[in-house]
């Protein structure tokens, strides 16, 4: 079991280099907008604020190439058109191209420096997984930890079974949005409920210094954002779950446990329940992917600075570095979760056996 875990490791490693690769060789050919986005600190001409002269733009933009490394290939190989010949010569750069520099700084520690804010790239992404983590994975456990219990609840055939049914369906059915402005107008509403405050971080700049001040402040801007995820990503897991569970009721094991004398709660925890889940599990490795193209539109509607948001924000300022990381951290983010699927698969039912 180890060697196989390895392997999965291995390739999922490989994967993800592979999409980061992907991303950066695609990206970087459109080095306009990088010269485009850091020209602005390379024209600065002092309190003078005189205007550049083409001499002095050109002198900029070279100087910016050099920084940034766009002077050099984009590849190890690279296509130039001979007009002697008539067709296009390969030519070998070897490790002086833009790829083997990002490469190297990457497995060094070095993701590249943002475009737009001159910021290392691992600190606007620390500064914004410090607000997605806790978001994105406060929504996944109580999206799984409910819908298990929902979904236990419907199977054991409570008479309030058929419209809770309904109400999920009805809630699945919402976009995410819709979901997020509607508990905003509801529970941020000083017309109505004022209860949690409406938008961003920096809007209580008297609140208390001490830590457990900001903690709580923390946590109170947290909790409509939780719960429009929530909200949304749950109602799938216990109405899938549900259906798994009733089918899995209706087996010949299900009916000899009640034959046992077994009631109906013990036989859906200790003898349903874990075939029922081989299913969800699968569900569960698209919630992550879900709930971080989620956290985009939750943290607009929000103002939270997380990582939907600046990765929102980076793609719409082609800020290349930015995104070439948040792309990385996602991809890893989700082949792992996919790798955790199949330790759970394993987990669920041991007849299941990895493929080498």
């Amino acid at each position: 079991m180890v060697r196989l875990v390895f392997w999965r490791l291995a390739r999922t490693g490989l994967a993800v280099w592979a999409l980061a690769s992907a991303v950066f060789l695609l990206s970087h050919r459109d080095a306009s907008a990088a010269l485009l986005l850091a020209a602005p600190t390379a024209f600065d001409l002092g309190a003078t604020h005189t205007a550049a002269t083409p001499a002095q733009q050109l002198a900029a933009q070279r100087a910016v190439q050099q920084r940034l490394g766009l002077d050099r290939p984009l590849f190890y190989l690279s296509r130039n058109a001979n007009p002697r010949i008539g067709r296009v010569q390969w030519h070998w750069n070897g490790r002086r191209n833009q790829y083997h520099r990002w490469a190297a700084g990457l497995l060094h520690g070095d993701w590249g420096t943002s475009f737009r804010t001159g910021q290392a790239v691992p600190a606007r992404l620390r500064a914004a997984l410090a607000y997605t983590l806790p978001l994105t994975g406060a929504a996944a456990v109580l999206a799984v930890l409910a819908a298990l219990a929902l979904a236990q609840r419907l199977a054991a055939a409570p008479w309030w079974q058929q419209p809770l049914r309904v109400l999920l369906t009805a809630v699945h059915a919402l976009p995410l949005f819709v979901v997020a402005l509607a508990l905003l107008l509801v529970f941020a509403n000083p017309e109505v409920v004022a209860w949690f405050p409406a938008y961003g971080l920096d809007q209580s700049p008297e609140v208390e210094a001490s830590a457990w001040g900001h903690l709580a402040t923390y946590l109170l801007h947290l909790v409509l954002p939780v719960a429009a995820l929530t909200l949304t990503a749950m109602p799938e897991l216990a109405l899938q779950l549900d259906a798994a569970l009733a089918r899995e009721l209706r087996t010949g094991y299900a009916t000899t446990a009640r034959a046992k004398g077994l009631a109906e709660p013990a036989v859906i925890r200790h003898h349903a329940l874990r075939n029922a889940l081989l299913p969800t599990i699968a569900q569960v490795t698209e919630l992550l992917p879900a709930l971080v193209a989620g956290a985009v539109v939750v943290e607009v509607v929000f103002a939270l600075p997380g990582m939907g948001r600046l990765l929102a924000e980076a793609a719409a300022a082609r800020d290349y570095p930015v995104l070439v990381g948040g792309v990385l951290l996602t991809g890893a983010a989700r082949l792992l979760a996919l790798l955790l699927a199949d330790l759970l698969y394993f987990w669920a039912d041991p007849r299941i056996r990895w493929q080498s």
